[in-house]
C-alpha cells in the first residue's frame, strides 16, 4: 500500500540510525503510508512497541497488522501527552518524516498541489477548521505578508497580497484554478512553478501549523526521550532544516547556546553525524520528491 500511497524517503538511513534497541518502544510521527513504520517493526523483537501517529483519516487505511504496533490518529504535537499518560515511561526513539506524502499531494480534492485544480484546501486533517481558501478570504493585509513572507520567502510579498484583498472584494477565491488567476500577473514568467510552489508552501504551513507542530515536537523530544535515545528528523525545506538543526545544536528553536552556572553550554543532545544525509542519485531518480530532503539524527544525553 505504501508504494501507491507514498514511497518512504531515506528509508534505510533514517530506521537505522535510529533502531538502536530492538527491545524498545519507538515513535513514528507521521505514518502515511507506512513505509517507515513497517520498517522499523522489522528491526524490532516481539518485545518491541511502535505507536504511529497520523492526523490524515485516510492514513488510517494503511494500518499494519502487527501486534507490536499502534495507530493513533492524532497530531504528533500531543505525542508527550500520549506518552505520559498511555506508555508512563520514556522511550527509546522518535522518528518524524515532515512534509506532505504523495497521496496528498496526488489527490486534486485536497489542494495541496499548482498543477491540478480543486478546492483551496490544504488540511492534512481533513476535520481541522481552516483551509487554504478561509486563509486567502479572510486573513488581514498583515496575517498574509507574515504568512508569504515568513513560510514562502516571497519576494513580492507586498504585491501579492495587495492583489488577494483587491479580488476578494469582488467574489471569493474558491478553487486552485481561480487563485493562479487572481494572482497571475504575480507570478515570475521565468520560474513560474517554482514561484507557485513557495506560495503553496506558505499557505499549506499556516493551514496545517506546520512549524508549530515542529517546535512542540522538539521541545518535547526532550522529555519524551530515555538517555541514548535517538531522534530522526527528515525535513524538506529550508525552514524546516533550521528548527531541526538549531535544536540539535543549541537545545532551543532560536539556535542561541545556552550557559548553565559553570560556563557550560546546555545542550541536551548530541548530533549523530555533522552535516545532514540526503538521498542519493538512485533514489531521487526512482522518487524525485525526495530530492529536497535532508535528514538529521540526535541522541539524547
Amino acid at each position: 500500500m505504501e508504494k501507491s500511497y507514498h514511497i518512504p524517503v531515506l528509508l534505510n538511513e533514517s530506521v537505522d540510525h535510529l533502531v538502536y534497541n530492538p527491545d524498545g518502544t519507538y515513535l513514528d510521527l507521521t505514518f502515511g503510508g507506512g513505509g517507515h513504520s513497517k520498517y522499523i517493526l522489522s528491526k524490532l523483537s516481539q518485545k518491541g512497541k511502535l505507536f504511529s501517529f497520523d492526523k490524515d483519516t485516510h492514513a488510517l487505511e494503511n494500518a499494519l497488522d502487527d501486534n507490536r504496533f499502534t495507530l493513533i490518529h492524532h497530531n504528533f504535537r500531543y505525542a508527550k501527552q500520549f506518552v505520559k499518560y498511555a506508555i508512563g515511561d520514556q522511550i527509546d526513539g522518535i522518528l518524524a518524516d515532515l512534509g506532505i506524502s504523495s497521496f496528498q499531494i496526488n489527490k486534486n480534492d485536497r489542494g495541496f498541489a499548482h498543477r491540478m485544480d480543486g478546492p483551496l484546501d490544504m488540511r492534512m486533517d481533513i476535520d481541522a477548521k481552516n483551509s487554504a481558501a478561509d486563509i486567502i478570504n479572510n486573513y488581514s493585509e498583515k496575517e498574509l505578508l507574515r504568512v508569504f513572507r515568513s513560510y514562502g520567502e516571497i519576494k513580492n510579498a507586498y504585491k501579492l497580497t495587495t492583489t488577494i484583498l483587491n479580488s476578494r472584494r469582488n467574489a471569493g477565491i474558491q478553487t486552485v484554478e481561480e487563485f493562479k488567476d487572481t494572482i497571475h500577473d504575480c507570478i515570475p514568467k521565468t520560474e513560474s512553478s517554482r514561484y507557485l510552489s513557495q506560495v503553496f508552501q506558505s499557505l499549506r504551513i499556516e493551514v496545517n501549523q506546520e512549524l508549530k507542530d515542529l517546535e512542540i515536537l522538539l521541545l518535547d523530544a526532550n522529555e519524551i526521550l530515555k538517555s541514548g535515545g535517538k531522534l530522526s528528523v527528515i525535513s524538506y525545506h529550508s525552514l524546516e532544516d533550521r528548527l531541526v538543526k538549531n535544536f540539535l545544536q543549541t537545545g532551543n528553536i532560536g539556535g542561541k547556546i545556552e550557559k548553565d552556572f559553570f560556563g557550560n553550554s546546555i545542550t541536551p543532545f548530541q548530533s549523530e553525524f555533522k552535516k545532514p544525509i540526503t538521498p542519493c542519485e538512485s533514489e531521487i531518480d526512482n522518487n524525485p520528491r525526495s530530492r529536497s530532503a535532508k535528514l538529521r539524527v540526535g541522541i539524547k544525553k
